[in-house]
């Protein structure tokens, strides 16, 4: 009776051992891949409590979840011979567990091996300014090259892929930052040229309704001067009204066509009488207003002024 009493605390100490090798615990994001003696089952363990023969059964675990893997920076060369430096971030997850298993050894290490050759390829495919301007183009491209030897053979599915960083060199570097400097520049010139063109256009149509209206002139001019005192300057600037200026050009204008009015000739005949009795006429000019000398004046006046001869001359005359 002891003998088979022992028996059986034995037995059942044997099949609890048993039924806890045989009891294994899958998780909800994991799945479970069952191997019996070297061979894949088809069936593939779900989340929960599963079991599995205890002798020659043995499961492996795969992770479902979204995985993170970080790509190393990689040096290469742009299409446009630029050298530069590039890291990337890689996301990914199983879909089909017994070929990341069976097909693939360490499918983590294998995914960074191709992303790393991937990301040399697509770099020296692409321009310097696409990798700069235009990352989803890259990323996506990039995640198309990935997909081709990962998913279909190894049953991983690249699920983004993502540039985190570009290294330039030091002298690319100065070089875009005058570039940047000098847009920016022409931008501010532009925009600074486009204002004065409109300010110009509204200075225009007020000028234009100033002149229908003048008594708007002088009111504009009352409020430039108020805006001067608010300040409480000590010297206050007037400006002149543009109608004086234009009274003052009038006036300037008449004076000088004056003079050429007068510049007229207008002779004036006179018959006048010599001692002798014979008629004679003179002719007086009268130039720019100024009375000019006639010739029988000019004549008369020569021979007064005349010097009286002396000496021989003068006993000559007598003879």
């Amino acid at each position: 009776m002891g003998a088979l009493t022992t028996l059986l605390i034995v037995f059942a100490g044997t099949g609890l051992v048993l039924l806890a090798m045989s009891l294994r615990n899958v998780q909800q994001y994991e799945k479970g891949v069952v191997f019996r003696f070297g061979r894949l089952l088809p069936d593939i363990r779900g989340p929960g409590l599963r079991m599995i023969r205890p002798i020659g059964d043995r499961m492996r675990k795969v992770s479902v979840q979204t995985e993170v893997l970080g790509i190393p920076p990689q040096g290469a060369i742009t299409a446009d011979n630029v050298t530069l430096t590039v890291d990337a971030v890689v996301y990914f997850r199983v879909i089909d567990p017994v070929k990341a298993l069976v097909n693939v050894r360490n499918y983590p290490r294998a995914v960074s091996q191709t992303a790393q050759t991937s990301l040399r390829s697509v770099i020296g495919r692409a321009h310097l300014d696409t990798l700069l301007s235009d990352r989803d183009h890259i990323n996506a491209e990039l995640k198309k090259v990935m997909d081709a030897p990962t998913e279909e053979p190894w049953g991983l599915r690249i699920e983004r892929v993502e540039i985190k960083d570009i290294a330039l060199p030091e002298s690319m570097m100065r070089s875009m930052s005058k570039q940047a400097e000098a847009e920016r520049e022409r931008r501010a010139r532009v925009i600074a040229a486009e204002g004065e063109f409109q300010a110009s256009q509204r200075l225009s149509d007020a000028a234009a309704t100033m002149a229908d209206t003048p008594g708007a002139l002088q009111l504009r001019l009352l409020q430039t001067v108020v805006d001067v005192s608010a300040e409480k300057n000590s010297t206050l600037v007037m400006p002149f009204p543009v109608e004086m200026l234009r009274f003052f050009e009038n006036q300037s204008r008449d004076s000088a066509d004056e003079p050429a009015r007068r510049k007229t000739v207008s002779p004036a005949v006179r018959r006048t009488r010599t001692p002798a009795g014979l008629a004679t006429t003179t002719y007086s000019v009268s130039l720019g207003g100024k009375r000019v000398a006639t010739r029988a004046e000019t004549a008369r006046e020569r021979r007064e002024n005349w010097p009286a001869p002396t000496g021989p001359v003068d006993s000559l005359a007598r003879n």
